[in-house]
């Protein structure tokens, strides 16, 4: 079971035994769901990954870059895949590099873009011997608000140069979610 929990904040603590004990604060919003989860979890071995919180994209934004990405593969005459994936490359924070045996390569990349459309590679030389760099970019399901922002920027710079009509820059600020963000103060 995988789930999406915000916690308000952390602490970690040395025991007199040399363990060490983190306290999960966990927001009110979160807090049925994190209930679920240490109820079914009882008594059994897990495990947890904790990072810095960031909103999700939202569905608006996701679907309004498809429409942008349709209209640009028409005026361009290109595969609307091949406009998405002409933007992957280009989104901050989206990639990470691996060096891995160079025999195992092609079983990396096949099984890395079988994510989906906008799960790309890269590959690169490596200064270790019988090794190569292997960019992965992930696709932008995965991405958050900051990262569909910047997607979202791309794709509308691209549209505006060609003619496209593109949603006022607040109509765009709110469905990248920084609209209510800046305005809620």
């Amino acid at each position: 079971m995988r789930m999406r929990i915000k916690v308000d904040s952390v602490e970690a603590r040395l025991t007199f035994a040399g363990d060490v004990e983190i306290t999960l604060h966990v927001s009110r919003d979160s807090r049925a769901a994190a209930k679920s989860i240490l109820d079914d979890l009882k008594d059994k071995p897990a495990s947890v990954e904790v990072k810095q919180w960031r909103e999700r994209r939202s569905l608006d934004a996701n679907a309004y870059a498809w429409v942008l990405i349709d209209k640009i593969a028409e005026v361009t005459r290109q595969g609307r895949t091949e406009v998405y994936r002409g933007y992957i490359r280009d989104v901050p924070g989206n990639s990470q590099v691996v060096c891995v045996p160079t025999k195992a390569v092609d079983t990396l990349i096949q099984g890395w873009e079988h994510n989906g459309l906008g799960w790309l590679t890269d590959t690169m030389t490596s200064k270790l011997p019988n090794c190569t760099n292997v960019v992965l970019y992930y696709g932008s399901s995965t991405y958050d608000t900051k990262q569909m922002s910047a997607l979202i920027d791309l794709i509308v710079q691209d549209a505006k140069a060609l003619g496209i009509e593109t949603l006022t820059p607040i109509e765009l600020e709110r469905i990248k979610g920084d609209y209510e963000q800046h305005h809620s103060r």
